[in-house]
């Protein structure tokens, strides 16, 4: 079938038009998230061959289930299910050619090449997102346990100070290499000249008497049941108190404290909110089937609009109707966003999650992972690398400077030592290049600096089953036999070792690809794909070359190799 010349170059041209026809600038199009909170697809032409991390800049993260706040019963379902979540996430992110793999059973890998801002895409990938709503504590339970509360922290010998002095040496301790950065104890408790002003806002704002406990001190009454003003500066004394086991044990089992999302300001001081809550929410996220961000035209705030599925909003409509007049507080992360709004009338499929002073755009990161989904389990970053564009520019120069001079350096000793014989492999070596880019631009593979060092190894490899073949041919020629039969055993005899070699190469780069990540991905795959090249150019389109020429000389006696 190959011994037709003209049979041979058609396939060669067929496979240089396809090649050809991969590398072509093409209209790629790019979601984008625009100012008003939507999605937005544009239209940019680039070239087929996609670039990888390392030459375009962006970041690489790999990412484990976190386990340090509870443990996981099944890792490798729970980091399955996260992945389907985080490439929802990465998808409406809109970053262009992102990759979201699993790696074993146990982690993810994310690289977002192109990306400009490591530390959004970090906060919208690691976030947990699950959303609940819950009713206020209006029966006041948490009200009525705070004597006992206050009487076991006292015989546990517990106070502000001592509580303090815990806080401060944690926070030491966390952070033994940055001096300075972890709190003193006059920050955790507010310091003299703080303190005597806490004990005059505490005058004007708590109606406790000075023989209030230790924890009910803390806690100024809000403007709602079960809503709790807490001092900034004694958000860790009073978090540690309601920590403690003691403390816990008293707690009524069907409520819950949440803190506030954001600080508040009373009389020019700040507070944080911390809110009893009903244990059971009247509905969770699960339910939740989209979600946008606009600007409240009446305020000009930040808000999330998000809509619930058919069932979530009967049970919506069931649960609200029972408690309207009741005050509902937004948790999210289990944080209460903004102050728990009173529910006025029954609330089905649509409603509205305020953000306060927050910008447009965390309501839009907000919208985006809770469109997404929650994730199984609290993820944490393992391994991250951030790559610069200049950092990938100079990337692309020096493997470009690198390969230019390795292949150039084989071009040179070919063509000096084969001559006519290693012209020829040069040529083939053309088609080589040609073959392999298209490959890789075919396949939707992304080109990578370790794929550029495959590359020019598989420039090697070829080039070395062409020394295979020449040698062989020099052989045959020393023993007398003609340019057309020498040429013909030589393709024939080397043809075994060629494939063993290749064969052995592809094998050991098959199992990089499948083990390895990233770059080691990178790498192998343009190894495999430049050897399946440099086995057709190398044996078929050198062997189409010679017979081109034995056909324009056939009665030559003499092969320059």
């Amino acid at each position: 079938m190959f011994d037709s010349i003209r049979t041979r170059l058609i396939l060669i041209a067929i496979l240089a038009a396809v090649s050809v026809f991969s590398l072509w600038p093409r209209d790629v199009k790019i979601r984008t998230r625009g100012s008003d909170g939507l999605m937005h697809d544009t239209t940019e032409r680039r070239v087929a061959l996609k670039e990888g991390l390392d030459l375009q800049g962006g970041i690489h993260l790999g990412l484990e289930i976190d386990q340090s706040k509870g443990k996981v019963p099944n890792v490798s379902d729970a980091i399955d299910r996260a992945l389907k979540v985080i490439r929802t996430r990465i998808d409406e992110f809109g970053v262009a050619e992102p990759l979201v793999q699993k790696l074993g059973t146990s982690r993810i890998i994310v690289e977002l090449p192109g990306l400009k801002d490591p530390a959004r895409a970090i906060a919208i990938v690691q976030r947990s997102a699950f959303l609940q709503f819950e009713m206020t504590d209006k029966q006041g339970e948490f009200q009525h346990a705070l004597p006992a509360i206050d009487r076991a922290l006292a015989a546990a010998g517990v106070n502000e100070r001592s509580i303090g002095l815990a806080v401060a040496e944690s926070a030491r301790r966390a952070a033994p290499a940055a001096p300075g950065a972890a709190p003193s104890v006059e920050q955790i408790l507010g310091g003299a000249d703080t303190g005597k002003r806490a004990g005059r806002d505490t005058a004007k704002a708590s109606t406790a008497p000075d023989t209030a406990g230790v924890l009910t001190k803390l806690l100024f009454g809000g403007s709602m049941p079960g809503e709790y003003l807490v001092p900034q500066e004694k958000v860790a004394i009073v978090s540690a108190m309601l920590e403690r086991a003691d403390s816990l044990h008293l707690m009524p089992r069907d409520i819950v404290m949440r803190w506030g999302a954001q600080p508040m300001s009373r009389a020019a001081r700040g507070y944080l909110g911390l809110y009893a809550l009903e244990a059971k929410p009247i509905i969770t996220g699960e339910e939740l089937t989209d979600a946008r961000a606009q600007l409240d035209p009446l305020n000009n705030q930040a808000v999330v609009n998000f809509t619930l599925s058919r069932r979530g909003g009967r049970t919506f409509e069931r649960e609200t109707g029972k408690h309207i007049g009741d005050y509902m507080a937004i948790v999210l992360d289990n944080l209460v966003q903004s102050e728990p709004p009173v529910i006025r009338g029954q609330i089905s499929t649509h409603g509205q999650i305020e953000l306060g002073n927050s910008s447009l755009q965390d309501a839009q990161d907000l919208a985006l992972v809770l469109k997404a989904g929650a994730l199984p389990a609290p993820l944490q970053i393992v391994e991250q690398r951030t790559v610069g564009p200049s950092l990938g520019r100079d990337s692309i120069h020096d493997a470009t400077v690198a390969a230019i001079v390795g292949v150039g350096l084989v071009l040179v000793i070919m063509i000096g030592y084969y001559r006519l014989a290693g012209t020829l492999a040069v040529g083939a070596l053309v088609l080589y290049v040609l073959f392999t880019v298209g490959g890789l631009a075919f396949l939707g593979a992304t080109l990578t600096l370790p794929g550029v060092a495959g590359f020019v190894l598989s420039v090697g490899i070829a080039v070395d089953a062409n020394v295979l073949i020449f040698e062989r041919i020099r052989e045959e020629l020393a023993l007398g036999k003609s340019v057309r039969l020498a040429i013909d055993a030589g393709y024939k005899m080397a043809w075994n070792a060629i494939l063993d070699s290749n064969v052995s190469t592809i094998l050991t780069a098959a199992f990089l690809f499948q083990f390895g990540t990233g770059p080691v991905k990178g790498f192998a795959a343009t190894l495999i794909l430049g050897i399946l090249a440099s086995m057709i150019t190398a044996v078929f389109v050198t062997r189409t070359f010679y017979m081109i020429y034995l056909e324009r000389r056939p009665g030559l006696q003499t092969l320059s190799i």
